[in-house]
């Protein structure tokens, strides 16, 4: 079994945190005695340090007891760094994708690895992911774009156009929702989370820009959020308005099935539903690993989907 959505935090990415701690505000806060502490950074997306995170024989320990024979991580969204001047964002970004090139290159046949990229200056992130691709990692893992930026807006084209060059893996992963009528009951996660993928993932589509760079191997996090269960809509409109159909050269339908999603669903019927949409071989098993609402162990086993990916 496979498990493509994994998280982990390197001891290197750790001692920056911590010698930086001023500069990106980050805390390490007891929250609850049974508990590990939270790690805040920049006063949001804070999240409970465990265990695995930081500790790779704990982590190949638990994803071996899980069935899984082979793991690939990823940074965690939290420290993507986008609301920090482009300095700090790319030394951690070199930081981070040296630790998890080191960490996976010493036991290929268990690990892969994903990096990080300054996405606020998509062209040095274009060079940040070359030197990833070039270190062994197998493509990056970005937020659904920045602050009033969409990822199909012309401003991210330097890094499409390497990452298509390169045949890099893209996974587009949500950080929590921000909207303000989200701020309870956990909303900004529960259905926050696959809004941001949702929104990101339709103006991805709607765009076209799945034409322009064709060798992109786009994934979206938690089963692509509310997209496939709406592309009916989509397809209406592409049929009613020009505006939705003038930048494709098929039904909506059709391109979704050109994109890549992991199985952190935790519903077999929702599961079901994407694979009968868009194809068991565009579905990679995943867990979301180790935060709180990972599916664990992973759900399925794609092989097939999983090796388009790699290969």
């Amino acid at each position: 079994m496979y498990d493509f959505h994994t998280h982990f935090i390197p001891s290197d990415v750790l001692t920056w945190l911590k010698d930086n701690q001023r500069t990106v505000n980050a805390k390490w806060i007891k929250k609850e005695e049974n508990k590990d502490d939270f790690l805040v950074v920049n006063e949001k997306w804070g999240f409970e340090l465990k265990k695995a995170f930081t500790d790779g024989s704990l982590y190949l320990d638990e994803q071996a007891k899980a069935g899984v024979a082979h793991s690939v991580v990823s940074p965690i969204p939290q420290l993507f760094m986008y609301d920090f001047p482009e300095d700090i964002t790319l030394e951690l970004s070199t930081v981070y994708n040296r630790s998890l090139a080191e960490w996976s290159n010493t036991s290929p046949k268990r690990l892969s690895a994903l990096g990080t990229v300054p996405l606020t200056n998509p062209m040095k992130a274009a060079e940040v992911l070359q030197d990833a691709v070039n270190l062994g990692l197998k493509g990056v893992i970005i937020g659904p774009g920045l602050e009033n930026q969409m990822l199909s807006d012309e401003f991210f084209r330097p890094f499409f156009e390497e990452a298509n060059r390169l045949n890099a893996i893209v996974f587009i992963h949500p950080l929590l929702c921000e909207d303000s009528r989200l701020k309870r009951r956990m909303m900004p996660n529960l259905i926050g989370v696959p809004w941001e993928t949702t929104v990101c993932a339709t103006d991805l589509l709607l765009s076209g820009l799945i034409d322009q760079f064709p060798n992109v191997k786009i994934l979206f996090a938690h089963g692509g959020g509310f997209l496939p269960y709406q592309i009916g809509r989509l397809d209406k409109g592409f049929d009613q308005w020009p505006l939705v159909s003038s930048k494709l050269k098929a039904k909506p339908s059709e391109y979704l099935k050109r994109f890549w999603y992991d199985t952190v669903l935790w519903n077999q019927d929702s599961l079901d539903f994407l694979i009968k949409t868009v194809g068991e071989e565009r579905v990679v098993p995943g867990s979301d690993y180790p935060f709180d609402l990972s599916v664990w162990p992973p759900t399925g086993n794609q092989e097939l989907a999983v090796r388009s990916l790699l290969d």
